[in-house]
This record gives C-alpha cells, structure tokens and sequence, in this order.
C-alpha cells in the first residue's frame, strides 16, 4: 500500500475551528508534509470563511472532498431547507454558515468530489457510497460489506464519526481520521499522516481558551447557547 511518493496528511471535520486548524497545519509544516487530503466538514462551525481561505492558501498542493456537511450548508444557502436532515435546533446555525459564504466560496466547494484517489488509498467523507452513513470501530463486519463492496483500493480514510480508529473490513483497511475541530474522544485536534505504506493516527495540541474566543466573537449562533 502507498498513498504516493510524499508525505500526506489527511485532515477530517474541521468544523469551523481555525485555531485547531492552525495547530495542526504548523505540526504539518514542521514534519515536511507535501500534500494534503481535506475529508470533508470544514463546515459548518464558527470560521468558515477564515478555515477555507487557509486552506486555499497553502504552499502545498490540497485536494478536498465534500462532506455532508458542505451538502447541507449550500443546500441552506439556497433557502431549501425541506427534506433536511438537520434537526430543527441546529438549523440557525446551518442558516448562518450559509450567509457566511461567498460565491467563491461556493463555486470552490461545489467542485469537490465525494471521494478521492491517492495511490492505493480511497478517502471519503462517511463511506464511499454515502457522505453521511455512520459505522465505528465496533460495527460487525457483516453490517458493512455492502458499504464498502467495489472498492479497489487497499485502504479507506474516513471521517463523520469525529472519533479515530483502525480496523478491517473483508481485505480493506479502514482508518478513520478522527476530527481536527470538534473531536469527541478527547480535546486534541485529531489528523492521519501517511508516509509510503505507514499510516498514523496523530493528535495535536491547541489552545482551546484562544478557540473559544474565537468563537464566541465569530457570532456563530451555537456558541454559548
């Protein structure tokens, strides 16, 4: 398995938090990363143009893949909020990532893909057939054969779950990224480096006081509510 000649790091549901963003893309700096693989979820959360233009920006080439998250937040930009899966208490929030955005923004993120290649790896938001499908580490492996059936890569990088891990399904290698804004497992913003044929799951420090500034004077309606 390689995911390429380079160093790649695989950054999943940023969520809106630049400072953990910015921690872990001055680690990324640090180690020689050459590449990177954003999985979807920069948005929604409380600096969503701050995140994309940091990310548009960066000297290394950056491949992106949208998210549910992304799909929800045009679809409130549009004003077509029936049908939406988000519960009614969170939809002020996705109303707002939406006016956040501007028309760059927008055209940029409609032009990303559900999922990407990168040498013998596949990455996806959820799994490859859904940007919202919710598996762990514990799901039976019988529950998700079908999930996963065509794929011709040796590895899957995954997000959604916000909680990292590494397991198998049938002949494939699953790894899930973790999250680097909004990690349910612990409070360092999560990543997966990869280098040739070694994965690794790695955790960043960052300040959560300066985040939670951030946040608070960003006007995000989640904050503090």
């Amino acid at each position: 398995m390689s995911g390429g000649d380079v160093r790649l790091a695989a950054l999943y549901d940023i969520h809106g938090n630049l400072t953990a963003l910015e921690a872990v893309l001055k680690e990324v700096e640090g180690i020689g990363v050459g590449q990177i693989v954003v999985g979807g979820d920069v948005l929604p959360g409380p600096m969503p143009r701050e995140c994309l233009d940091v990310l548009r920006t960066l000297p290394v080439p950056v491949a992106c893949i949208r998210g549910n998250g992304e799909r929800e937040c045009l679809q409130y930009r549009r004003g077509v909020e029936e049908g939406s899966a988000v519960p009614e208490r969170y939809r002020p929030m996705m109303r707002w990532v939406g006016q956040q955005l501007r028309d760059e923004d927008v055209e940029w993120i409609e032009s990303w893909p559900l999922t990407r290649t990168v040498g013998e790896v596949l990455f996806c938001h959820a799994t490859p057939r859904s940007d919202a499908e919710m598996f762990t580490r514990e799901t039976p492996e019988e529950n998700l054969v079908e999930a996963f059936e065509g794929v011709e890569a040796e590895v899957v990088v995954c997000g959604h779950t916000h909680v990292q891990f590494d397991r198998r399904v049938g002949r494939l290698r699953v790894v899930n990224a973790g999250s680097v804004g909004m990690p349910f497992a612990g409070r360092e913003a999560e990543w997966l480096l990869i280098e040739g044929d070694r994965l690794e799951l790695r955790k960043t420090w960052y300040d959560l006081e300066v985040a939670a500034e951030r946040m608070r004077a960003s006007g995000y309606p989640e904050v503090g509510g």
